[in-house]
């Protein structure tokens, strides 16, 4: 079974560089607080990894 990962903005994309706004986007965060539960794959890591300064991840029981 995978595990669920809880993932919210905690960070402005002003100022980011235009990948790290895409990735967000891609992730379905929208703004500040905004919160999305995913799947983890590798594809998930890697995007989390490129914006891990502007998200904080939990995992969801």
């Amino acid at each position: 079974m995978t595990k669920r990962l809880k993932i919210t903005q905690t960070r402005s994309t002003i100022g980011q560089q235009g990948k790290h706004r895409g990735t967000l986007r891609a992730l379905g965060l929208l703004g500040i607080g905004r919160s999305v539960e995913r799947d983890e794959s590798p594809e998930l890591v890697g995007m989390l990894r490129k914006v891990r300064h502007l998200v904080t991840i939990e995992e969801v029981a």
